[in-house]
């Protein structure tokens, strides 16, 4: 053989390895997603809240870390849902800090500002150490971001958001949610990064639950 030809099936070895180790990266590969490997079906189907719509529940908290390593995928995959298909974030509170920090998201949510606001309190609970969970310390940030100190205040102490913050800890019992990030596509079928192999390969994969999601509805 010679040293030519041996560098080249070398490297030719070298690329064959690469590959594969990209598919096992996807979690997925080639087949697709496997479920009871990749994402897990309910037994029992939770019912929706958006109509008509397929639901893509995602089961999160701002203290989390690992969710907000994933919140980039999911801001640029948001921009891509179809007509048919809706996207809510779901707090949970695994521990006293995160109903403080639920209390934030549904309060920016209530104003309208949360899809804008939510890289921001990642950056500022995971990066810049700001403990928002405090509600006087989630208003001077608020105030600081431009927010009226007034509403988000009046928002946060309101009984809606009280009413949200019971009906999430009831969501996320009902699903069973015992880690986070969780996403629920259309009350059926339930996956996370770690099952699909990364937080990159999560939106492929959720397009892929939808497409299953939209074929087993019923046909109207």
């Amino acid at each position: 053989m010679s040293k030519l030809h041996a560098l080249t099936r070398r490297a030719f070895g070298g690329l064959m390895v690469a590959a594969a180790a990209g598919l096992l990266a996807t979690g997925a590969g080639a087949q697709g997603l496997q479920e009871g490997k990749n994402y897990f079906r309910l037994k029992s189907p939770q019912p929706v809240e958006t109509g008509k719509k397929i639901e893509v529940l995602e089961f999160f908290s701002y203290g989390c870390p690992h969710c907000a390593d994933l919140d980039p995928e999911l801001q640029a995959w948001q921009k891509t849902l179809p007509a048919d298909v809706a996207f809510r974030r779901v707090p949970v509170m695994f521990q006293e800090r995160w109903v403080g920090l639920s209390k934030v998201f549904f309060t920016l949510e209530a104003l309208g500002v949360d899809d804008k606001m939510t890289p921001e309190v990642f950056v500022a609970v995971h990066k810049n150490g700001i403990q928002l969970w405090n509600e006087k310390t989630f208003f001077d940030w608020a105030a600081s971001k431009g927010l009226d100190r007034k509403k988000v205040e009046e928002m946060y102490g309101s009984f809606a958001i009280n009413g949200k913050v019971n009906r999430a800890k009831q969501l996320a019992q009902a699903y069973n949610v015992q880690s986070v990030p969780m996403v629920v596509v259309d009350g059926r079928f339930t996956t996370a990064s770690d099952k699909v192999g990364s937080h990159a390969a999560m939106p492929a994969a959720l397009n892929e639950l939808i497409a299953k999601a939209r074929a087993e509805r019923p046909k109207s």
